[in-house]
């Protein structure tokens, strides 16, 4: 399995998040990415949340 990653600027938010997150794994990813939409979103960990971050992923790295 290659790079994946997640990237805020794709979600327009009131925060105007500019973070991206990439990890080797899907489950790393996965558990990194919970932790930052849960401290800095405010969002609610559970399985719809978990589903739709992993919906999100891409393969690769962020672009700068």
């Amino acid at each position: 399995m290659g790079r994946k990653y997640i990237d805020c600027r794709e979600f327009p938010s009131a925060s105007k998040c500019t973070v991206a997150l990439s990890a080797d794994t899907e489950d790393e990813l996965l558990e990194v990415a919970v932790q930052h939409a849960v401290q800095v979103h405010q969002h609610q960990d559970g399985p719809e949340l978990r589903q739709m971050l992993k919906g999100a992923f891409k393969d690769g790295s962020p672009p700068a």
